[in-house]
């Protein structure tokens, strides 16, 4: 992938960029440039604290999708425990207000948050009648989603939908964060998402879940569809201009000129998503 950004057209969901990992974080290079006399102090203070248009608080969230049970096909491309690297690097590089993972660990899940510092739920995902213990190696904990976030976490919910195909339950996390935030993921069922279909049928619990929120909403996760199971007052944003699985992986919230950010993967099957938007005050 070319280090040039490329910039789709605007439509009326999606405001998308598409470019490689940041190889350094905002405050460091900030930090260059005013040791090379190229920012005064003034002004790379007030660019350091940049915030999006009206002054609303940013807010940021990060989703990957780590295909790290063991079982699935794509699992030889995590390079375990590449992917766990990844995952640390990449938070760390967004500095980001929260993460979701679908297809992780519990393990690994525990061990990047003591990593980055964030706090975490987990959600263990019921395979055939149990939770399903993470393979190759064993030892890290129990398949399932999680959401990470930087402030303290002061409540978290978590549920299976009415319906599922396969052997795979699926099920939705909402965490509330002590900045008064809801971040909530989940990953829905394959199958097409045909009226009638688990997808389907799942699409519209989740668009109630989210309606239902009375705090200001962000959720990340893979959705196995391309239309939208936002709320009628929520922005979608796609990963339809990502590089692997294109239009799967969807983004919905309630926050303030969001935008997208597509970052190419190295040891995953999708692409990663960086979600950037405000608070409305």
């Amino acid at each position: 992938m070319s280090s040039a950004l490329r910039f789709p057209q605007a439509g009326k969901h999606n405001r998308v960029v598409i470019r490689p990992l940041p190889t350094r974080p905002r405050a460091v290079l900030l930090g260059c440039l005013l040791v090379a006399g190229l920012l005064v102090p003034g002004v790379a203070a007030s660019a350091a604290q940049a915030q999006p248009r009206e002054g609303r608080p940013p807010y940021s969230l990060l989703h990957m999708n780590v295909c790290s049970s063991g079982y699935a096909g794509c699992y030889p491309r995590t390079e375990y425990p590449a992917i766990v690297d990844e995952v640390v690097e990449r938070i760390r590089a967004n500095d980001v207000n929260a993460v979701t993972l679908n297809e992780a660990c519990s393990g690994d899940v525990a061990a990047v948050a003591a990593r980055t510092g964030y706090h975490f739920r987990f959600a263990t995902v019921v395979y055939r009648g149990a939770p399903l213990a993470c393979k190759s190696p064993e030892g890290r904990g129990v398949f399932g989603n999680a959401v990470l976030v930087k402030e303290a976490i002061r409540a978290s919910e978590d549920a299976p939908f009415s319906v599922f195909n396969g052997v795979e339950q699926r099920r939705w996390l909402c965490v509330t964060t002590a900045r008064g935030v809801d971040v909530c993921t989940t990953h829905l069922s394959t199958g097409g998402e045909a009226p009638g279909s688990a997808n389907s049928v799942q699409c519209a619990e989740l668009t109630a879940l989210l309606a239902s929120r009375v705090r200001p909403t962000v959720f990340a996760g893979d959705v196995n569809r391309r239309t939208s199971c936002a709320p009628p007052d929520h922005w979608t944003l796609t990963d339809a201009e990502a590089t692997q699985a294109p239009g799967i992986q969807h983004a919905y919230g309630d926050l303030a000129a969001p935008r997208l950010e597509i970052e190419p993967t190295t040891h995953t099957d999708h692409d990663a998503l960086v979600v950037r938007a405000g608070l409305r005050r």
